[in-house]
């Protein structure tokens, strides 16, 4: 088992990041997707929660994907247990990112309860990128504030824009829920495993909508990526066995 080494106060070649730095670009995560939290709000209310009930999710739930498939789910017409597997399951990947940042912020016991509500996609990221413990400190804590603070607000302006203008689907509105959605995930699909997963999850997802329960065809889509890994592991064992074969060729 390897051993793992603490961040300590410095990097490696003594540079260090400025405080400054550090806020502006966390401000900046936080501000760019704290303002999704308004489409939020009004998908919700699109699918028939009320304020109370939108804005308890934001506080209490707070991780962006798993609101939306949950509201989706019920705007479907799904089962509210159904919905609920589908967000919960979407959110687990945070208690892996809880694993990571549990060493390298290394917070006093005490703190660690109200910190894991922050843990979420963009305060990992912004917090991996940081050179130092207490630039990873600072950068978590003023994305998941910001973050916090402008997703609950935000939630709650689109809740009652929503109410005010009535049906959020006349105005096509229903839709801004998903398009965020994918806005903030297509950048992230880097190479061409992780566009194979994304476009399998798709067709999994519509194929399935029509024959499964609202709320199922989510959760199928997860299949994706153990499905593409293994194929992209067969691939590769293939590639390696023909280069074997050239080389006993060669010999």
């Amino acid at each position: 088992m390897a051993q793992y080494t603490p961040l300590i106060d410095q990097t490696a070649d003594g540079a260090d990041k400025p405080d400054s730095a550090v806020v502006r670009d966390a401000l900046g995560v936080g501000v760019a997707v704290g303002l999704s939290g308004f489409a939020f709000g009004v998908t919700s209310a699109g699918s028939g929660l009320g304020v109370l009930q939108t804005c308890a999710l934001s506080l209490l739930v707070f991780t962006g994907a798993s609101q939306f498939a949950l509201v989706g789910a019920l705007a479907a017409g799904g089962n509210p247990f159904t919905a609920a597997a589908g967000a919960f399951f979407l959110g687990v990947r945070n208690a892996f990112y809880g694993l990571r940042l549990s060493q390298m912020l290394a917070l006093p016991r005490a703190l660690r309860p109200f910190a894991a509500q922050w843990v979420i996609d963009e305060t990992t990221a912004v917090t991996l990128a940081q050179p130092n413990r207490r630039a990873a400190r600072l950068g978590f804590t003023v994305t998941g504030l910001s973050l916090y603070l402008l997703w609950n607000l935000t939630t709650l302006l689109g809740v009652l824009g929503a109410r005010a203008i009535g049906d959020t689907r006349a105005w096509g509105l229903d839709a801004a829920g998903p398009a965020v959605f994918l806005a903030l995930l297509a950048p992230m699909l880097k190479t061409a495993t992780e566009r194979a997963v994304a476009a399998l999850a798709v067709l999994l997802g519509l194929g399935l909508l029509p024959v499964l329960p609202a709320g199922v065809p989510v959760l199928a889509a997860a299949l994706a990526a153990p499905l593409a890994l293994l194929a992209e592991g067969r691939r590769k064992g293939r590639g390696r066995k023909e280069q074997t074969g050239s080389e006993e060729e060669e010999r």
